[in-house]
């Protein structure tokens, strides 16, 4: 069911980025994002360089998820500032397009999904049903702020499809800390599997929205 969700949702963001084969490019990095002015860009350069940023975000939660798990606070806090450099680079992103108070308004969105997967991840170590139900009802809000945030500036980034997006990615992360809890490292692997897939269907959306918007700007 997981896989068709996906299927479906790849095939719905299909229609944002027409003719466009998403492909990787060292010609656009972390730096690139956020230094980038008016100067234009290929549409197979931004999703590349968005799938690079978003997968980093899963990448270093994991990182902080498998450190706490295990007692390694030196290596969770390592992990923790590389996950905080990454939003500041996805938020970055965003910058040439829609100024320095969009990029910092998402910055805080995206602290605000960290802190509520934190949470949730230290719940669920602790067996804190409770805690956990409480984290991931704020997952489920900065969802929300998450989904209008974008879609409020790009008409053609719908709200109900950017929801039902970062809802599917905040189970992943709840999906992949139960795992580490039980250590079934079987489903852990399954469900990075299904996020690094997700991952990149939101960026290809997210890059798909931003042609369509800006089109002198990305071809």
């Amino acid at each position: 069911m997981k896989k068709v969700m996906l299927i479906l949702l790849a095939i719905a963001f299909a229609g944002m980025a027409e003719g466009v084969t998403p492909a990787f490019s060292a010609e656009y990095s972390h730096v690139d994002a956020k230094k980038q002015t008016a100067a234009v860009t290929k549409v197979a350069d931004l999703q590349g360089a968005l799938r690079d940023l978003w997968s980093g975000h899963i990448f270093w939660v994991r990182n902080v998820a498998l450190a706490t798990k295990y007692g390694n606070s030196e290596a969770a806090n390592v992990a923790e500032q590389k996950a905080v450099e990454n939003a500041k680079a996805i938020a970055g992103a965003i910058e040439p397009y829609y100024g320095k108070g969009a990029s910092d308004k998402l910055f805080g969105l995206l602290a605000g999904h960290y802190g509520a997967v934190k949470e949730y991840m230290i719940a669920a170590y602790a067996g804190d049903n409770t805690g956990k139900d409480a984290a991931k009802n704020k997952l489920i809000k900065n969802a929300d702020e998450i989904a209008a945030f974008l879609s409020g500036a790009n008409p053609y980034l719908p709200k109900d499809t950017l929801t039902a997006l970062l809802y599917a990615h905040g189970g992943h992360h709840m999906a992949q800390v139960d795992a580490l809890v039980v250590k079934d490292y079987a489903a852990e692997a399954k469900v990075w599997d299904a996020m690094k897939t997700h991952m990149y269907v939101v960026a290809d959306a997210l890059a798909g929205g931003l042609a369509k918007q800006f089109p002198d700007k990305i071809r």
